[in-house]
């Protein structure tokens, strides 16, 4: 769940099965990130059980939500806990770390036999974005809970980590053998690296070529994927011919050079978005994801690090609450929709079909759409601050330049507005009036390349009560917007 990042991550258990060409070779446990910055997330049972048809041995979390927490017991899938960034300062208290510890670790261990092998202390709190904000926050917070977690004589199955973006270290010589942690957070890494070297705990680095990509427009595209014809890098005799490789040996490097080569590391995030830009659609997606699974599963590693690749996919599923500050694309990293059905074949290496399995036992709203009216014309003056008031509140990153629904006409996009407000504010009536523009359908507006969603049940976990109570308010507030 970045903002500007690199990377997202896989499993390290390691199993035999056949590959997409029918050799025999060895493939890695996969790991999923599982966000929830969504409107309507699926209930967390069924988003387990799609973890397990999907082979998925690992996953990591943002949070420590109970209820996630709850239905991954019993699954044999390991977990990785996260912290907040926002809560990294309160941490720094070692009263608050051990209660955090009771309340999001110990419980599930004992209670409800989930199988936490990690807490991730922060994400990505050193973001050259963040302006130092959590430079200072973060090793204390670190500390603590590693104390609060063998206080609570957990310290040999759980293990503190701190994912950090890849924009933390860099190479002088634009070579992976020049890398090294940035001169300005330097000693802010190497105290955490050490501190991670002397209890036993990985290194979690987030790597994506994609943002490379997406922030260079001069960036050699072959070389963010996999298939050998990017134009080779020589460092040295070591040949590069992909980013992933010479992104990970730089972070080697830098390691090496300071002392810690040895480190195990975690690729904490890694993948492709699907929409939001011109560079991300389901095509490069599954190119991209699906060299990264051929390339990791051999158990080669990288130049300097053969052996097993320990990652996890970024991500498992949309989600459509995301901050779009880093670019429209943060909404569709994921493998699955948002209700759970896969977006493109991707071949895990983990089960016998070889292909995504959805989820199941999804519960859909009314079949039916908010569109523009027929009757209504385009230079209506309303028509503009109410896609703008769409927009602004639902999720309109599937239209622009080069997106999923960048073909649309005019009223196409109003539509598109329309419904994805509509659909997010649970197919309410009067989230379809703007002014008396929007009329419901129940014909389906969807293009070929284009489509319009429609929601699924809320899911409400623990929280019904209130969340009712918001919904009652909602209306009232679309009742006023509506007579406004």
């Amino acid at each position: 769940m970045r903002s500007f990042a690199f990377s997202k991550s896989f499993g390290v258990l390691c199993l035999v099965t056949l590959s997409m060409v029918s050799i025999l070779h060895l493939v890695c446990g996969i790991g999923a990130n599982w966000g929830t910055q969504s409107t309507h997330n699926l209930p967390p049972e069924i988003l387990v059980k799609m973890l397990k048809d999907n082979g998925f041995q690992k996953v990591k979390l943002f949070d420590a939500d109970y209820d996630t927490l709850k239905a991954l017991g019993n699954s044999d899938i390991e977990v990785m806990v996260g912290i907040p960034n926002d809560m990294l300062t309160t941490l720094g208290s070692l009263k608050a770390a051990e209660k955090w510890v009771s309340k999001n670790v110990s419980i599930h261990l004992s209670d409800n036999n989930v199988n936490i092998r990690y807490v991730a202390v922060g994400n990505e709190p050193f973001l050259e974005t963040y302006n130092g904000s959590y430079l200072r926050t973060t090793f204390p917070a670190l500390q603590n809970i590693q104390t609060a977690l063998v206080k609570a004589g957990h310290g040999n199955q759980v293990k503190v980590t701190v994912p950090l973006n890849a924009d933390v270290y860099e190479s002088a010589s634009s070579l992976p053998s020049g890398g090294d942690f940035r001169a300005e957070i330097h000693d802010f890494v190497i105290q955490i690296v050490k501190f991670l070297s002397d209890n036993g705990c990985p290194f979690t680095i987030n790597i994506y070529p994609f943002i490379s990509l997406y922030i260079d427009s001069n960036f050699p595209v072959e070389y963010a994927f996999f298939d050998g014809n990017a134009t080779p890098l020589n460092d040295g005799g070591t040949i590069y011919t992909n980013m992933f490789d010479a992104n990970h040996d730089t972070l080697v490097w830098a390691l090496k050079k300071n002392g810690f080569g040895n480190l195990p590391i975690i690729v904490g995030e890694i993948g492709w978005p699907t929409d939001g830009d011109r560079n991300a659609n389901l095509q490069l997606a599954q190119r991209f994801n699906q060299g990264f699974m051929a390339h990791i599963s051999e158990g080669k590693g990288t130049p300097m690090r053969p052996g097993p690749v320990d990652a996890y996919l970024f991500s498992l599923i949309d989600e459509d609450a995301k901050s779009i500050q880093p670019g429209n694309f943060e909404r569709h990293w994921g493998i699955f929709a948002y209700d759970g059905r896969p977006k493109y074949l991707l071949n895990l290496g983990t089960t016998n079909s070889g292909s995504l399995v959805p989820a199941s036992n999804v519960k859909y709203l009314e079949r039916k759409w908010c569109v523009l009216k027929p009757d209504a014309k385009l230079d209506d003056p309303q028509i503009a601050p109410s896609v703008s008031y769409a927009c602004a509140r639902a999720d309109c990153t599937s239209l622009g330049y080069g997106t999923s629904c960048g073909g649309l006409d005019a009223r196409g996009n109003v539509s598109y507005a329309f419904n994805s407000y509509y659909q997010i504010n649970d197919q309410l009536d009067d989230a379809c009036k703007f002014s008396g523009l929007g009329t419901i359908t129940k014909s389906d507006p969807s293009t070929p390349s284009c489509k319009f969603g429609i929601t699924i049940e809320p899911y409400y976990g623990g929280a019904e009560p209130k969340l009712a109570y918001t919904r009652i308010l909602l209306s009232l507030i679309l009742l006023l917007w509506t007579i406004l």
